[in-house]
């Protein structure tokens, strides 16, 4: 099962893939992580949908990642007397705390904390900013507004407000109770969704207490101003562009995209760049020409995974759509190009023993342009330390850990191997060796460089790095 690319491809489970048997074939298609999107499943369908992954992951006996994605707090208006209105450009409208059902120049707002955050001049996008408002005057229970271009609403659209901070917790109720029971079901990444600030990151943190990694969406613009430290906090980033476009002029995604996927390859955590990638495949059988280089610049920026939400959910094509991703990845990281620009952004180490370790691994296998680079790996650290170098060899973590395995997968270019913890160096030397020629990474006579800690199966201690022949050691 050995992939032919280094980015991960990511792919959310729905009507269209929710069965054992598309699983698996989506799986051996190219999918290395699954996405439940906790907005439209039960605890009993993520339960079932999780079984169903772990069926396949025994079956082939590979790790497989499994990312349970939060709702979040969704902000909505309320209903209207007809089917839906329209709005006309240069009118006055009104959102407000009155229950009845709206009209034309009013409708409920049935969120009090948006009435206490909002100030005139601040805009509002209403239904994935079809219609834009401004608000002009602001009461307790009342925001008189300018329709800045407007449209036809119809009954529970979606607010975003990218001028507000608003004081909302990144979790309701909802999402602690999903929390809770996809941490206790053992599922790999915790999304957090609409991250406002570290905060929010903090206090999932504690809810998860250790139990799955915490991957932060980056989707509103107030986290943009708090970017590194919740990068401090968190697990893993998703560049989440649907809501992010629609709260930022359009015109400055790719720029952020490019700033958050840099930063995050900085900070040694795993980025993951989604929403709309390949959306044409949810009912075509081809991508559109745009589609193709969209998911193509993400490869060339490095990201660790791009990710599929309705292609593969409910589209008509959802293996295509996967067989298309893999195709495209591959395809870029062979273009000539390719190398230079990776390692045009690739940063300094840190002064730590793992950085400094996994730094002189990938110059050590480009000296001696070695088969492969193993890494041992108890937390998964150093095999995040030696993604981020970015190197053109393979990369082998070996580790003890099934939870470390199927949480790396998400992880550029690492190739996990279950295995026991080793006794001393030459078990090391000849267990690394043995796995890499058995996985199809190193022949006969061929070098590879491991890294390790001393003592031996200690987190945190990656502090050696040993060339070896696979001759010598592989039995």
């Amino acid at each position: 099962m050995r992939r032919k690319r280094n980015a991960k491809i990511i792919a959310t489970v729905g009507p269209a893939s929710n069965t054992e048997e598309m699983i698996e074939k989506l799986f051996l298609t190219g999918v290395d992580v699954f996405r439940i999107n906790m907005s439209h499943s039960s605890h009993e369908e993520m339960r079932h949908i999780h079984s169903l992954i772990r069926k396949v992951e025994q079956k082939h006996n590979r790790p497989i990642g499994v990312l349970a994605d939060l709702q979040g707090p969704k902000l909505r208006i309320g209903r209207f007397a007809a089917e839906e209105v329209e709005i006309m450009t240069g009118d006055e409208f009104t959102l407000d705390s009155d229950k009845t059902p709206g009209n034309k120049k009013r409708v409920y707002l049935p969120h009090p904390e948006i009435f206490s955050a909002i100030k005139p001049g601040d805009d509002l996008l209403i239904n994935d900013g079809r219609v834009r408002i401004r608000a002009v005057e602001v009461t307790e229970n009342r925001i008189v507004t300018k329709v800045v271009y407007g449209g036809v609403l119809s009954a529970r659209k979606g607010v975003n407000l990218p001028d507000t901070m608003v004081p909302l917790a990144a979790l309701t109720d909802k999402d602690r109770a999903d929390l809770e029971a996809a941490a206790q079901d053992g599922v790999d990444w915790i999304a957090l969704s609409f991250v406002q600030r570290p905060d929010d990151v903090a206090e999932t943190r504690k809810l998860v207490r250790g139990r799955a990694g915490v991957l932060s969406k980056i989707e509103k613009p107030s986290a943009l101003q708090s970017l590194s430290e919740i990068l401090d906090l968190s697990d893993a980033v998703m560049i989440a562009r649907g809501d992010l476009g629609v709260e930022l002029p359009v015109e400055a995604v790719p720029g952020w995209q490019k700033r958050i996927t840099r930063s995050a390859r900085k900070a040694g955590k795993p980025v993951v760049v989604a929403t709309q990638m390949l959306e044409s495949m949810i009912d075509e059988p081809v991508p559109t020409r745009a589609e193709v280089s969209d998911v193509a610049t993400a490869i060339f920026e490095g990201a660790d995974a791009v990710m599929l939400s309705a292609e593969s959910a409910m589209g008509k094509w959802p293996e295509k759509a996967v067989e298309t991703m893999d195709s495209i990845a591959r395809s870029v990281e062979h273009d000539p190009l390719y190398r230079s620009i990776i390692n045009a952004q690739r940063n300094d180490p840190e002064a730590t023993s793992a950085d400094a370790i996994s730094n002189a691994a990938k110059s050590v296998a480009e000296t001696l342009q070695v088969a492969a680079i193993i890494c041992y790996t108890g937390s998964g650290s150093t095999g995040l330390r030696v993604s981020r170098e970015r190197p053109e060899f393979p990369i082998l973590a070996l580790t003890p850990s099934i939870k470390t395995a199927r949480k790396l997968a998400i992880g550029w270019g690492l190739h996990c191997v279950l295995g026991e913890d080793v006794q001393d160096q030459d078990d090391m030397v000849n267990r690394a060796c043995q796995v890499c020629a058995k996985e199809g990474f190193a022949n006969h006579g061929e070098r590879v460089v491991i890294t390790a800690g001393v003592p031996f199966g200690t987190p945190g201690t990656t502090n050696m790095l040993q060339i070896a022949t696979i001759k010598d050691f592989c039995n």
